[in-house]
C-alpha cells in the first residue's frame, strides 16, 4: 500500500509499505479521507512526546472495513466506519476510573506508536469503529473526531438553555464548538478572532456577534461560558477576566506545556468561578457521530482542501498558512 511516513522529525516521504493484517480484534479500514490538525504539525517536527518513529501519521479519518479479525462481531466488511484513535491501556490508574483520556500509557492511532490514516489502508481495533450512514458525503465523516473532542469539552461545562457564550478563536475547533452551542440553546453566541477573515464564517454558522476584540462586544456583566479555542495565553488570560459571576471558562485550545497565564484567584473564589479543562475525546465520539449525521455541522463549509497522499507537503503547508479550515489527504483523491 502506499502511505505517507514520518521516519524522524521533519523527515517525511511516501512510501510503499506491506498491507497491514488484522489481529483477532481488529478491522482494516480501507481509507476515505483524513483530516489534518495541529497535533500533526507537532508529530512531524518532533514535539510531541508519545510519538514513537517511523510513524504513518493521520487520526481524524474514515473508511470502508475490508477485512476483519476472527474474532470481531461489531463491525462488518463492507461497512464505512468512522475511527476513534484513541487506544487507552485500559488498565492503569485513570484508566480503571473511566478516565481513558487520562491514561498513564496514553497511545493513539497516528500520534502515539500505531500507525495512522495517511494511508491507502490501517489496521485499527474493531470496537473503536463505529458505523456511518449514507446520509452524508463520505468524506464529512472526517469532522466525527475533532468535533467528538468538541462534545467531550461541552461535557465539562454545565450547559443551561439561554447561556451566554463567548468563544475565543474561529478555526476548526472554534467554528465546531460555536455550532455545538447553537445546538445547545445558547441565548447570546459570541466569537472573536484576531483574523478578520474568519470573521464572516463564524457568523454564518450561528454566532450572534463577531469581532477581533471582546473590547468591541457589550456585555457588562460577562458571559455564562467562555471557551479559549486557541491556546494563546493572551486569549486565555482576558477570556478569565470575561466571565460573569458564578460562570464557567473553558481550557479547550492546547497552550505549550511551558506557559503560564495570570488571573486573579480571589476573583476565582469570590465570583464562584469554574476553570475547566477538556482533553481530547471520552465517551463522546458515538454521540458526535450522531450529531454529525444529524446536520448540526456544516460540513461544506469546515472542510476546505483535498490533497492526494502524494501531495502530503502540499496539504502541510496549506494548514501552516491558515488558509481556510480543515485540510484533508485522501487516498482516492488525485489532485
Amino acid at each position: 500500500m502506499k502511505a505517507v511516513v514520518i521516519e524522524t522529525p521533519h523527515h517525511v516521504d511516501v512510501v510503499s509499505l506491506e498491507d497491514p493484517a488484522p489481529g483477532p480484534h481488529d478491522a482494516i479500514v480501507q481509507v476515505e479521507a483524513c483530516g489534518i490538525c495541529g497535533t500533526d504539525i507537532h508529530v512531524l517536527e518532533g514535539a510531541f512526546a508519545p510519538t514513537r518513529y517511523p510513524i504513518v501519521p493521520g487520526h481524524e479519518f474514515c473508511g470502508e472495513v475490508v477485512a476483519v479479525g476472527a474474532e470481531v462481531s461489531d463491525v462488518r466488511v463492507g461497512e464505512f466506519v468512522a475511527v476513534d484513535p484513541s487506544l487507552p491501556c485500559g488498565r492503569c490508574f485513570f484508566c480503571r476510573r473511566g478516565r481513558g483520556n487520562l491514561c498513564e500509557n496514553w497511545n493513539a492511532i497516528g500520534v502515539g506508536a500505531a500507525n495512522g490514516a495517511c494511508a491507502e489502508l490501517v489496521r485499527v481495533p474493531a470496537t473503536s469503529a463505529f458505523a456511518v450512514s449514507d446520509d452524508m458525503p463520505r468524506r464529512f465523516a472526517t469532522l466525527v473526531e475533532p468535533l467528538a473532542c468538541a462534545v467531550r469539552g461541552f461535557d465539562q461545562v454545565e450547559v443551561h438553555l439561554a447561556n451566554a457564550y463567548l468563544i475565543y478563536g474561529a478555526g476548526t475547533m472554534g467554528l465546531l464548538l460555536a455550532q455545538l452551542a447553537a445546538h445547545a440553546g445558547a441565548g447570546q453566541l459570541d466569537v472573536v478572532d484576531v483574523n478578520p477573515g474568519r470573521l464572516d464564517l463564524a457568523r454564518r454558522l450561528g454566532a450572534d456577534r463577531v469581532a477581533t476584540s471582546a473590547d468591541a462586544l457589550e456585555q457588562p456583566r460577562g458571559w455564562d461560558v467562555v471557551i479559549d479555542a486557541t491556546g494563546a495565553v493572551p486569549a486565555i488570560e482576558d477570556g478569565l477576566r470575561r466571565v460573569r459571576r458564578g460562570g464557567s471558562f473553558l481550557v479547550f485550545g492546547v497552550a505549550k506545556a511551558e506557559a503560564s497565564a495570570r488571573f486573579s484567584p480571589f476573583r476565582v473564589y469570590n465570583d464562584e468561578i469554574r476553570i475547566i479543562g477538556s482533553m481530547a475525546v471520552l465517551h463522546s465520539f458515538e454521540r458526535a457521530r450522531d450529531l454529525l449525521v444529524k446536520g448540526v455541522v456544516d460540513c461544506p463549509a469546515m472542510i476546505t482542501h483535498r490533497y492526494s497522499l502524494d501531495a502530503y507537503g502540499e496539504a502541510i503547508q496549506t494548514f501552516r498558512s491558515g488558509q481556510g479550515l480543515k485540510v484533508q489527504v485522501s487516498p482516492a483523491n488525485s489532485a
